[in-house]
Formats: C-alpha cells, structure tokens, sequence
C-alpha cells in the first residue's frame, strides 16, 4: 500500500491558500488573516489603552467597573464571543454586515481585554518617583500620565503587543467556524473539494501558520534586544 505524502494538490492550490479568489472574488487564506489579525490589533490596541487607563484610574467606581468589563470578557471563551458578534451585530445594525467584520469586533473586544493587562502593567511598572517628580514640577495627573508616564510605558509594551499579535494570527482559525475563508477555512474547502489528503493540506497550513508565528516571535525578540540595548546607552 502506497503511503507517500502527495503534495500536488497544495501546489494546484497555492494561490486559494494565499490569497483565496482574488482578483476575480474576495480575498482569502493567508491574506485574509493577516487583514483580521493586524486591523483587529490596531482597534484592540486602542480598546486596551483605553480600558488599561481606566483600570489605573484614581476614581475608584470607574476603577472597579473597568476591572470588571476586563475580567468578564476574559472569562468568556472566544468562540461564544464570535457567535454572539455573528448572531448579534447584524441584529442591531439590520444585517448586511460582512462576517470578516464581526469576527474582527470579536477579536477586538476579546482581545482589548488581555492588551488592557499589558497596558496597566507597564504603566505600573513605571517608578512612582517620575510621578511624583512630575507632580512635584506643577504637572497635572492627567498630564503626568500623557506626558511622561504612557510614553515610557507604550515603548516597553511593544515586545508585548507583537506577541499579542501572533497570539491573534492564531486565533482567526476560529472564524472558519461563521463561514470567513481565512487560511483554516480554505484548507477546510481544499480537503472537501479533493477528499483524497487532507493530511497534505492540514500539514500544509500548519507550517504556514509556524512560519508566520515564528516570523512575528523573531520580530518580538528582536525589538526587546533591541530596547534593551537603548535602555542601556
């Protein structure tokens, strides 16, 4: 019995994996996820500030109800959290809305959660004493955050947010499950269409998903040497 791997069916595929129909149909596979990974960051990067902020606020109502958004959300699986943006967004904004939106809103307001904890621990890894030399000059609190506590902080955070980053790349597998032809969801349509190796495809799109994660890990390392050695001049 012949056991050899046949790869020529990921060949006649490659372009579907990479780019899905495109130009004559929606894009799909891998650019597709690049796309639900980098723009949900750049919304759960501003989400995460802004719930980071309020979680070190000094008012303590808005305090503990930041604190208690973040940990709710964190609780949740994001699985659910797909399907209620799936079933719930286009509900409220009388449908029409494409799937590949809802799961970013899914990815952002889950991920937001976990970029909120980054963001309060570099800010609370800032000594107190440039606070309160900041204090002591006449800088407001407000001003002291925006002016000399964030700056010093968002620059630390950045290993973190390309971390969080390639956490996300692996997380838009989950959007096959709402019918998004991301780079799973090809595969998925490639196996049935072929029904003959699937261990060849799935093989496949796993060393895709390691190349890319492994690409964006190297980055995050070389960003922290790279701060590390600023810090040190």
């Amino acid at each position: 019995m012949e056991t050899a791997l046949d790869f020529r069916v990921v060949w006649e595929y490659l372009s579907y994996f990479f780019i899905g129909r495109y130009p004559k149909g929606p894009v799909g596979g891998v650019a597709l996820t690049l796309y639900l990974a980098a723009v949900s960051l750049v919304f759960s990067f501003l989400g995460g500030l802004v719930l980071g902020l309020l979680s070190v606020s000094r008012n303590r109502p808005v305090r503990w109800a930041s604190m208690a958004v973040i940990q709710t959300i964190r609780g949740m699986p994001l699985l659910m959290v797909i399907f209620w943006m799936f079933f719930l967004l286009p509900a409220l904004f009388g449908g029409g809305m494409p799937a590949s939106w809802t799961v970013i809103t899914a990815l952002t307001l889950f991920t937001s959660a976990y970029m909120s904890e980054i963001v309060r621990a570099g800010i609370m890894g800032i000594p107190k004493g440039q606070t309160e030399a900041a204090v002591s000059t006449g800088l407001s609190h407000r001003q002291t955050m925006l002016h000399i506590v964030l700056p010093q902080a968002l620059r630390n955070m950045i290993p973190s947010f390309v971390n969080q980053f390639v956490s996300m790349i692996k997380d838009t597998s989950l959007a096959f499950i709402v019918g998004v032809s991301e780079l799973t969801q090809i595969a998925n349509q490639v196996n049935n269409r072929t029904m003959l190796f699937p261990t060849e495809i799935f093989l496949f799109i796993a060393v895709v998903y390691f190349i890319m994660c492994f690409a964006f890990t190297e980055l995050s390392r070389w960003l922290e040497r790279r701060l590390a050695y600023s810090k040190a001049i």
